[in-house]
């Protein structure tokens, strides 16, 4: 089971990816970081990207407490799994990850659209989010 630095390695290890961090998104810090940041600030990008993440855990709206009636999925956890910005330029991938105590973190990686594939790495983080251990 990785690590911090180690699920960071593997995160940029994605074909385009330019950026990744472990974010707070209590807090709005950075855990751990690796590669590039959007704005050359990787500590203003994990602030930026834990207003979006909070916003998406918290409203009503995406944070359903219990799924639909019907859907076959009563997994217990997060209520969001992962969301996707897409800009002119790339893809933001944010995944949540579980943890044995009240977590409050996710997975950011910043992928190139072009060499970027969203699909992989979506596959991927889910993967290394479930694998991750925090020390």
């Amino acid at each position: 089971m990785p690590g911090i630095d180690e699920c960071l390695l593997e995160a940029m290890a994605l074909p385009g990816a330019r950026g990744a961090a472990l974010v707070d998104w209590s807090s709005g810090l950075a855990l751990g970081t690796a590669g590039e940041s959007p704005v050359g600030d990787h500590e203003t990008t994990a602030a930026e990207t834990a207003e979006l993440a909070r916003a998406a855990a918290e409203y009503e709206s995406f944070a359903q407490a219990e799924p639909p009636a019907g859907s076959g999925d009563a997994a217990p956890g997060l209520p969001v799994e992962d969301l996707i910005v897409t800009t002119r330029t790339g893809y933001h991938v944010l995944r949540f990850v579980e943890t044995s105590f009240d977590s409050s973190v996710f997975l950011h990686v910043w992928l190139d659209r072009v060499e970027g594939n969203l699909a992989l790495a979506r596959h991927r983080l889910r993967a290394l989010a479930e694998g991750l251990v925090l020390k």
